[in-house]
């Protein structure tokens, strides 16, 4: 299935697919926290993203253990259907206990999608042009993210809700039609049985791809404290659309994935990495410092460029370090690390914050402190080889 070209028709078609999923999880975030504070329960605000990374996270190793048996096709349906009908369903359960086992439920939409989609595409691009398609695809997983915000806090004031809700249901409905046109790229499949569902050590946890998941653990907390903080922060500083920040560091990341992934495929991972984990913590230190909308809009477009650096040369260097036939699995290792980084910044930012703007500095400076401790990894980590392509 690999070809010598990059720009094919199912690499296409996956790239339009992931900015449909992505614009339809990432349309109703702005508005979940002032939508669960009208719901009672506003206390709570740090689970919203919590409990969505929870379930993530649990499901990554069977999707990755999935991906490398029946197929990368059938672990992206299961992400998008769960995505598709927990949009269409926020409005039937309009109370607190209903809206949190619908984010608990929604969260097997990133626990399956974003690794079936990885594994495809690196089964099918070039292998020494990796860093570039895994910066290409998060671009349109991006952009994605960039309008989705902004268009769903209008549909959320503009009209209702419910009909931002059923918004994003119709673009999961989208992204599942265009999935059922793609042809597999798994070579020796297995019929899905019940046994595949029992989780052993190995399918949790990929020891080739440790670096990756501890760097992707100190960078990615970050992410979880802007998901929780950043609507409170931008109604503190008079935003009049709470999706704008995103917008902005959305459209950085953008900007920085067209080079970033070349970048890594020519220079290496980890020299892309130290660079990124640098941005993200100044990024960081900004969002703390920040007291005007224009220093809101520094952090995030700061952030967006270390975002838009760090994430395809992470994916890459996570293919790169993994085997070839367990490539499922190295990916679920570094996602499950993702879920874990983006949960515990959300938990913590929501305790901690408690809806003192007084303690939101504390709170970007220690995320700060982590993506700088990344860095120290990556520059005294054993100089093992770098990245190893199949």
């Amino acid at each position: 299935m690999k070809s010598k070209s990059l720009f094919t028709r199912p690499f296409l078609l996956m790239c339009i697919s992931q900015a449909l999923f992505a614009a339809s999880f990432n349309m109703i975030i702005p508005e979940l926290p002032s939508y669960l504070t009208s719901l009672g329960g506003g206390e709570h605000k740090g689970w919203i993203i919590a409990l969505f990374t929870i379930t993530a996270g649990i499901s990554r190793p069977f999707s990755g253990k999935l991906a490398d048996t029946i197929g990368r096709l059938p672990v992206m349906y299961i992400g998008v259907a769960a995505t598709m009908l927990c949009s269409f369903a926020y409005p039937f359960l309009p109370f607190v206990s209903g809206f949190f086992l619908l984010r608990f439920l929604h969260g097997f939409s990133t626990g399956f999608k974003p690794t079936g989609t990885s594994a495809y595409v690196a089964d099918i691009v070039p292998d020494n042009r990796r860093g570039e398609a895994m910066g290409i695809l998060g671009i349109s997983f991006s952009i994605g993210m960039s309008t989705a915000p902004i268009v769903g806090a209008w549909l959320g004031k503009g009209f209702s809700l419910d009909i931002l809700f059923y918004t994003a249901g119709f673009l999961a409905v989208l992204s599942m039609v265009i999935l059922y046109n793609l042809p597999e790229t798994l070579v020796h499949r297995k019929p899905f049985s019940f046994k595949l569902l029992r989780i052993k050590k190995d399918d949790i946890f990929d020891p080739l791809s440790l670096p990756a998941g501890i760097v992707m653990v100190l960078s990615y907390g970050c992410y979880g404290v802007i998901l929780t903080l950043g609507p409170d922060l931008s109604d503190a500083l008079g935003l009049s659309n709470r999706g704008i920040i995103f917008a902005i560091f959305t459209v950085a990341s953008i900007t920085v994935r067209i080079f970033a992934g070349r970048v890594s495929d020519r220079i290496g991972r980890v020299p892309v990495l130290k660079v990124s984990s640098l941005i993200l913590g100044f990024g960081m230190v900004l969002f703390g410092l920040a007291r005007t909308p224009e220093m809101l809009y520094l952090a995030a477009a700061v952030f967006g460029i270390g975002n838009g650096t760090f994430s395809p040369a992470i994916n890459a260097w996570t293919v790169d370090l993994g085997h070839p036939e367990r490539r499922g699995r190295a990916l679920a290792t570094m996602y499950i690390a993702l879920e874990i980084a983006i949960g515990c910044g959300a938990v913590f930012s929501g305790w901690y914050f408690a809806n003192d703007f007084g303690r939101m500095p504390v709170i970007f400076f220690a995320a700060a402190v982590s993506c700088f401790s990344a860095w120290l990894y990556l520059t005294f980590r054993k100089n093992e080889k770098e990245h190893r392509l199949d």
